[in-house]
């Protein structure tokens, strides 16, 4: 894959050492930054630092993250975690996994995140096609395609039937654009059961429409939570450029790495990079979608910067003044200390993936 990191002059050596430095901050235990823990028995966790939980979304970076970088034995312990705490074995989310848990396993919550189900299934076939499948809960390839036949067969549905658009919950009537990964599902039709696989190729057309229709015309900015025809929900509702939206750019990037750019799209991704161009860590706000600045600064402003830079990986060759300015202002911030390190340091690490060449479709 492309090393759009190498194109904009960064060296090599420099580049490995980024990636190292970033797995190291996040899994290395002797990193005072680090967010995974051993956990005994063979298990691990990723807590979210910001909220003092273990989430769904958390655990299935941190499988995404091992086995891009062929760490069998963290991917293990994770998903044995996710297996032995998370796991609802009975009532309407049979089949899912709860969303939060207390570290020491606890369940906060009765019902699923369906972006923690998307992660955890693509991990688990990439997992099978990296190393081969095991023995029960480590048989990957049968555990994410249980995962997603429960998904758009059983009793609470992740998916809209009628039109293949992910649900924020189960059952629910709206959306978060960022949960819409076209590119995941193009590998769940070649890799979840047979008889679904027509299902999964419409779904990645239809959210490559539906993120068309997410973003705005002009700044390219896409709302947290939106209906289904794409509108933002009221601001009080989440329907506003926070952080949760941060991960569309991101979504865009990867798409384009692995099954070639879309026009709509890369448009998009250039327009999220020229709304952004220029302003400095400090001038990030939340967002109206229109690019009206809230009075809030920023949650997450490391992860808007990685997302923001992630985005070069789809833009047309129009954009590239911009896109390598973005590429350059992410370069040169370094990942996230203190209580909020998690979910900037997770997107941090995925753009670096990505930008690197080093974020494979297997």
């Amino acid at each position: 894959m492309k090393n759009i990191f190498e194109d904009y002059g960064y060296s090599k050596f420099d580049v490995e050492n980024r990636i190292i430095d970033c797995w190291n901050n996040i899994f290395d235990k002797a990193n005072p930054n680090h967010f995974y823990f051993d956990a005994g028995d063979g298990m691990g966790y990723i807590e979210d630092t910001g909220n003092d939980d273990v989430r769904t979304e958390g655990m299935s970076y941190g499988m995404m993250m091992a086995v891009q970088m062929n760490r069998k034995d963290i991917f293990d312990k994770i998903w044995k975690w996710v297996k032995t705490y998370m796991y609802l074995d009975s009532g309407p989310n049979a089949g899912y996994f709860c969303w939060s848990n207390q570290p020491d396993g606890k369940k906060n919550a009765d019902g699923p995140a369906p972006d923690g189900e998307e992660y955890f299934a693509l991990t688990l076939f990439f997992a099978a096609k990296r190393w081969g499948n095991g023995d029960g809960i480590f048989n990957y390839t049968e555990q994410a395609r249980s995962i997603l036949r429960t998904a758009i067969h059983g009793e609470s549905k992740m998916w809209f039937e009628e039109n293949h658009h992910i649900r924020f919950v189960p059952n629910c009537p709206f959306t978060d654009p960022s949960y819409h990964l076209p590119h995941f599902y193009e590998i769940f039709a070649e890799c979840a059961d047979k008889c679904d696989s027509s299902y999964w190729k419409a779904a990645a057309k239809a959210s490559r429409q539906y993120i068309a229709k997410a973003c705005h015309p002009e700044t390219g900015l896409a709302a947290e939570y939106a209906d289904d025809d794409g509108k933002p929900l009221p601001p009080k509702s989440h329907g506003t450029f926070f952080s949760d939206a941060y991960r569309v750019a991101a979504n865009i990037a990867v798409d384009s790495l692995w099954f070639g750019q879309t026009k709509e799209l890369s448009e998009i991704a250039g327009k999220i990079i020229k709304f952004f161009d220029g302003k400095e860590m400090y001038e990030l706000k939340d967002y109206m979608v229109d690019g009206r600045p809230l009075k809030k600064n920023a949650r997450h402003p490391v992860a808007l910067i990685a997302t923001i830079a992630q985005a070069a990986a789809a833009v047309e060759p129009g954009n590239r003044a911009c896109a390598e300015r973005a590429v350059r202002r992410f370069w040169e911030t370094p990942m996230r200390t203190g209580r909020r390190r998690y979910y900037d340091n997770c997107l941090y690490f995925f753009a670096v993936l990505a930008l690197s060449g080093k974020y494979v479709k297997y």
